[in-house]
């Protein structure tokens, strides 16, 4: 981090007082401090944490250069559950009879001992197709995982189908056998 010299109770005082701004005087205070108008879209508590963070900045410094740089590579990454591995992470799966292990680096993954930028890379690599990596991997998030269930229950399972068969056959329809890939499912 780059500092500068600065009392750290006048910038407290200042955010403080920031923090107690609210309609005419916080879009006056945000002109001041960025020198344009504030978006319109933007909460007022939301203005008020730029607002605290600018002053904040001015008066400490700003993040090297390094770290930006980092933030700005995480920010752009799209793949939320690949931003929760962990370096040093070992991926593996096994794919037509052979097993693909990846490791996660701080500069993205390793699979065969070469790099690649993202899961999607290494998975488009191992089948020839386009794939998901995260899905590849089976690295769903939990949200995505929840919705996998709760569709899964809402199926009926093979031994409730069983148990109604007779009952809607009694009404003079037919109720087809369970295919197979539907008792594959847990």
């Amino acid at each position: 981090m780059l500092q500068r010299f600065a009392d750290p109770a006048a910038i407290a005082a200042e955010i403080e007082r920031v923090r107690s701004l609210s309609g005419d005087t916080l879009r006056r205070c945000w002109r001041v401090v960025f020198g344009r108008s504030p978006p319109q879209h933007l909460t007022a508590d939301l203005l008020r944490r730029m607002i605290a963070n600018r002053v904040q900045e001015e008066a400490f410094g700003t993040l090297d250069r390094a770290t930006l740089k980092l933030l700005d590579g995480v920010a752009r990454r799209n793949h939320p559950s690949e931003r929760n591995l962990k370096i040093g992470t070992v991926l593996v799966r096994d794919y037509q009879g052979r097993r693909h292990t990846v490791t996660v680096e701080r500069e993205g993954y390793v699979w065969e001992g070469q790099l690649y930028s993202s899961l999607s890379a290494i998975a488009r690599a191992i089948t020839g197709t386009a794939w998901s990596g995260p899905r590849f991997f089976a690295l769903n998030s939990s949200l995505e995982r929840a919705s996998g269930a709760a569709r899964r229950q809402r199926q009926p399972p093979a031994e409730r189908r069983a148990a109604l068969a007779p009952a809607i056959q009694q009404q003079g329809r037919s109720i087809p056998p369970p295919s197979t890939t539907a008792m594959r499912r847990r």
